[in-house]
């Protein structure tokens, strides 16, 4: 019994943790692509998203520079973004996953 109710604790847990986990791409893909997408951000003057290129001037500046852009608002992008419920966490993992080429 002990076994099965410590099985059961570790699954829970398990399951917890992968559904709090937060998805880089499918945000990108609900709220940063619509300014960063390959398509879009030349017309607009946004990073483009998997453009390392594009990206390195932004990011020798420091994830904490970024963030704070991103956050508060910078040039044309506005505070926040597009993701209103985004972590300062969940910011950097999707600048990490939006300046990595693809």
């Amino acid at each position: 019994m002990t076994k099965l109710l410590a099985l059961l604790a570790v699954s829970a847990a398990a399951m917890s943790a992968n559904v709090n986990a937060f998805d880089a791409e499918a945000k990108y893909n609900t709220s940063c692509g619509a300014c960063h997408a390959p398509q879009v951000a030349p017309m607009i003057g946004s990073p483009t998203a998997f453009d390392a290129a594009a990206w390195a001037p932004r990011l020798e500046k420091g994830m904490d520079t970024l963030v704070s852009h991103v956050t508060n608002g910078f040039n044309a992008m506005p505070p926040r973004g597009l993701c209103m419920d985004c972590s300062a966490e969940d910011y950097k993992a999707l600048i990490t996953y939006m300046s990595t080429p693809k």
